[in-house]
């Protein structure tokens, strides 16, 4: 009997020392710890990953040694609970759900959107209750222009940002002068989600809109892609495009930009996470040369 155990154990051991290197290999990226040091930190939109549930989208970024995660509307919950749809109108099962998830994992949940806020100041604090509970830094939307002096008062009172998006034109925030306007003379709460993608199928370059906005950014939809304009256009690793990211990062290192940036990854959508590990990768090793400069 003693024998038998003393094989079993050995096997036991043995098991899991082979499983460690499989474990390690699940790893695919390990982060951005060059890019925390200057106050940057990397995570996914959730809408990366809109072929999946969040639940898999969060272990995606686990996988990727991410630290924080922007949720989207709508999104499935998890397998176990298909009926559960991310979002404002969540049940209380599914907040505790979703909040237990993201414990487990070590993901902050810290940006939400783009979701729609409006001049009704009920509809509005449905989003900033729910996003308060949660604990997110920054709504994200396309508010109409009007809304403003709704949506301005509830991020004073809730310690909320709310980051204007940019989707192509002709959305009325493809003009990077649009966000300028409807921001000016605004809490410093009010401000730009810069999605650099969507900015390069506009014809703008996003260096130029970053240095215009300066001050104004509060997180990005940050987005590589292989050429401008919407003519066959897609993303790929950061750095590796068009949209000249090292320029990017140089500029909002000189502004002494620190806030969020979300990779938004529209391309191979059932096959993304090589992609987007290797975007992290790219960025973090800028974020490093940086800091040498």
């Amino acid at each position: 009997m003693e024998n038998i155990i003393a094989v079993g154990l050995l096997v036991a051991v043995l098991g899991f020392c082979v499983a460690l290197p499989a474990m390690a290999q699940d790893k695919v990226a390990n982060g951005a710890p060059n890019a925390e040091k200057l106050g940057w930190r990397v995570g996914c939109q959730a809408y990366s990953f809109n072929r999946f549930t969040f639940f898999e989208a969060v272990d995606k970024s686990v996988s990727m040694g991410l630290k924080v995660i922007e949720a989207y509307p709508g999104q499935t919950l998890s397998a176990d609970h298909s009926d559960i749809k991310v979002g404002h109108d969540m049940s209380d099962e599914g907040v505790a759900l979703m909040k237990q998830k993201l414990d487990e994992a070590g993901i902050k949940l810290v940006n939400y959107g783009v979701v729609e806020l409006t001049g009704d100041e009920a509809q509005c604090r449905k989003v900033f209750d729910w996003a308060k509970k949660m604990g997110i830094e920054t709504i994200v939307s396309e508010p109409p222009y009007d809304a403003f002096d709704v949506i301005e008062p509830l991020c004073e009172e809730y310690a909320i940002n709310v980051a204007i998006h940019n989707h192509p034109k002709p959305s009325k925030y493809w003009d990077y002068e649009k966000v300028l306007e409807v921001t000016n003379g605004r809490s410093k709460r009010i401000g730009s989600c810069a999605d650099t993608g969507h900015w390069m199928r506009s014809d703008i370059n996003p260096l130029e809109a970053v240095k215009a906005l300066e001050g104004r950014i509060i997180s990005f939809h940050m987005k590589d892609l292989n050429k401008f304009g919407r003519d066959g256009e897609h993303d790929v690793p950061w750095g590796t495009g068009e949209a000249d990211v090292k320029a990017i990062l140089a500029e909002l290192k000189r502004q002494g930009f620190q806030g969020v940036f979300s990779a938004e990854y529209e391309h191979n959508w059932e096959n993304s996470v090589p992609d987007i590990a290797e975007c992290v990768k790219n960025f973090d090793q800028m974020a490093k040369d940086l800091q040498g400069q």
